[in-house]
């Protein structure tokens, strides 16, 4: 029955559907209430039908970015090759192969240097080769300074046929430093201005090591069957094969040595808030080192009508007492402020009794001393600078010098994998003065072991001549150990002045020995006792005219110093351990090498009054 029933209901079915045609209505056809209508969305009726091929289309679209791209590139390149052509960009050569990361670190660290001096100052890094530039030498040096003139002075004797090259990034032939903070302010213009200066004996002398004609020309140097020595000027070294031996410059030339000394020397240090501060400030900031600064100083000396000198040690203070007098001299009324955080001049250096009386001293030649301050600001005041010091006072000044301390130049270190030390600065090396093999270093760069007093960096003029010679001798096959104990000396003007040996340090204690100075008992008697200035070349000549035989001293009950002591001349005894190992000579003179072999001999403490009678400082009353 049921299956009678759908029979009947399909035929029904077909019936209703003969003779009807059936219409298709499409999505978009269809009627529907006009509420919806916003709802309604395409059909692929309507699309856009495609045509050509798909990877055609996305190929033509690529070779458009690539197109784009390679110009980008060729733009950038172009743009980063016209900067370092034109100085803004210095490129530093990568290293040798090290096993020490922290060479990678740096060399990545310092890859591109910027310069702002770049673009307002022709650089000698220009790519142009240097004419007649041999690209081997014999002997290199790195450095014009002293510890470089010694050196290759010592080279030649040993080596009368060496040849030796000297690169040098100043502008003139080596010269003495101490000249420009002491004589050459008390000489007239007309000396000063050929660098020619008067000793405090009245002698003429150029602070030049040797005339221009003792130097050979690039070209002969090679040729030259009596060797000599030539003078790179205004070049850089910026990186150090020690393994290949190689230098590179900074105009991208190559020279190959045989053995070479590093004596780069130092650069001054600065400090905040000068180190920040405005370019319109930094005008008139002078870091004091060279030629060049002390022809600006000159000038400014005359035209300024005040100069403030920050730092209160032998630079600072010889330049101020050289400034004050030659403003009485010459009766500029130049007013010369001196400041620095310490309690008196040289406060580093001198026990405290000594160094008050060296400070009312300095006062006395008309210098206005601010102790125990520091500047914390700095900032232009119309034509002036204002500086903000430490005790809540404001001074205004034409110009400042900083007189600071010294950094060591140890750029190359970074690039050449050579050793700094930690502690002290200044290239590592040992008691032969030897960084690498056949590599050197001499003079104010180089931090050494002192057989005596272990690991130490100086800065001075004696230390700068003996280094030097001594690794000229090293590199000529001597294999001498450093054992000289160097001096240096301070004069604040012809009246005062000091040398000293060893470690002198105020932090330690100290025993003097003081009597009545005489008009012998000055730099300027001692220079024209000696004829000769620059006094480490005269503690070599003491040596001969030492006395055998010494005053006796009468015993005096040491007592401690009372305002109002004349400390007229002395020894001062610097003590570690009950140890000698350093001594002041107060306005005495031609006893260095006393001094020197106290301090090599180790005499302890209780044996002082016997050390004192060597100096013979009671001779003349």
């Amino acid at each position: 029955m049921l299956s009678l029933c759908r029979q009947s209901l399909t035929r029904l079915n077909r019936k209703c559907l003969i003779g009807h045609r059936v219409v298709r209505q499409s999505h978009s056809e269809q009627k529907i209430p006009e509420k919806y209508e916003k709802f309604r969305t395409g059909h692929m009726d309507e699309a856009v039908v495609p045509f050509g091929s798909w990877k055609e289309a996305f190929n033509k679209q690529q070779k458009k970015y690539n197109k784009q791209l390679a110009l980008s590139l060729l733009f950038f390149g172009g743009t980063a090759i016209f900067v370092y052509n034109s100085g803004v960009i210095d490129l530093v050569l990568p290293p040798p192969m090290t096993n020490d990361d922290k060479y990678h670190f740096h060399w990545m660290k310092n890859l591109f240097k910027f310069s702002k001096q770049s673009l307002k100052e022709e650089k000698s890094s220009s790519t142009k080769a240097i004419p007649d530039l041999p690209k081997e030498v014999p002997y290199l040096i790195i450095g014009g300074g002293t510890a470089s003139f010694a050196a290759f002075r010592s080279i030649r004797a040993n080596d009368p046929k060496a040849k030796v090259l000297v690169i040098s990034d100043e502008d003139y032939y080596p010269y003495m430093r101490p000249p420009l903070s002491k004589e050459l302010w008390f000489s007239s213009p007309d000396l000063t201005k050929k660098l020619t200066f008067k000793q405090w004996n009245g002698k003429e002398r150029t602070i030049f090591l040797e005339h221009e004609e003792f130097y050979l020309p690039l070209e002969k140097l090679i040729q030259s069957e009596t060797g000599g020595v030539s003078v790179l000027k205004n070049y850089t070294v910026v990186k150090l094969d020690a393994t290949d031996r190689k230098v590179y410059l900074d105009n991208g030339e190559i020279i190959s040595y045989d053995k070479c000394l590093i004596a780069t020397g130092g650069t001054p240090k600065n400090i905040e808030p000068f180190i920040t501060s405005p370019s319109d400030v930094q005008k008139r900031v002078i870091l004091y080192r060279n030629i060049a600064d002390f022809h600006r100083l000159e000038d400014i000396s005359r035209k300024a009508k005040s100069i403030t000198i920050v730092g209160g040690g032998f630079l600072g203070s010889e330049l101020a007492c050289a400034l004050a007098g030659r403003s009485k001299l010459y009766k500029t009324n130049l007013i010369v402020n001196q400041v620095f955080p310490e309690e008196g001049n040289m406060g580093k250096v001198l026990p405290q009794y000594l160094c008050e009386w060296t400070t009312n001293k300095v006062k006395s030649e008309g210098v206005n001393v601010i102790p125990k301050t520091s500047v914390k600001d700095v900032q232009l005041d119309g034509n002036q600078l204002a500086l903000s010091l430490s005790d809540s006072n404001k001074l205004k000044t034409d110009y400042v010098i900083l007189a600071v301390g010294l950094n060591p130049n140890t750029q190359l270190a970074e690039t050449s994998g050579l050793e700094v030390d930690d502690v002290y600065g200044g290239f590592r090396v040992n008691a032969e003065l030897e960084a690498r093999t056949n590599l050197w270093v001499a003079g104010d760069a180089s931090c050494f072991y002192d057989i005596k007093l272990g690991r130490r960096r100086v800065e001075h003029h004696d230390h700068a001549v003996v280094s030097g010679r001594l690794a000229g001798e090293n590199m000529t096959g001597a294999h001498k150990p450093y054992w000289h104990q160097s001096m240096f000396w301070s004069d604040l003007g012809p009246q005062v002045g000091y040398e000293a040996i060893g470690i002198v340090d105020s932090s330690l204690p100290t025993v003097g020995v003081f009597a009545k100075a005489s008009e012998k008992d000055t730099p300027k008697a001692a220079v024209e006792k000696t004829g000769e200035g620059i006094r480490s070349e005269s503690d070599q000549k003491a040596e001969d005219v030492l006395k055998t035989e010494t005053t006796e001293l009468t015993e005096a009950v040491p007592r401690t110093p009372l305002p109002g002591d004349d400390f007229g001349k002395g020894i001062i005894f610097y003590l570690k351990n009950n140890i000698v190992v350093g001594i002041v000579l107060w306005n005495v003179f031609s006893r260095m090498q006393i001094a020197r072999r106290v301090i090599n001999e180790g005499k302890p403490f209780e044996d002082l009054n016997e050390v004192a009678k060597l100096f013979d400082i009671h001779s003349d009353e």
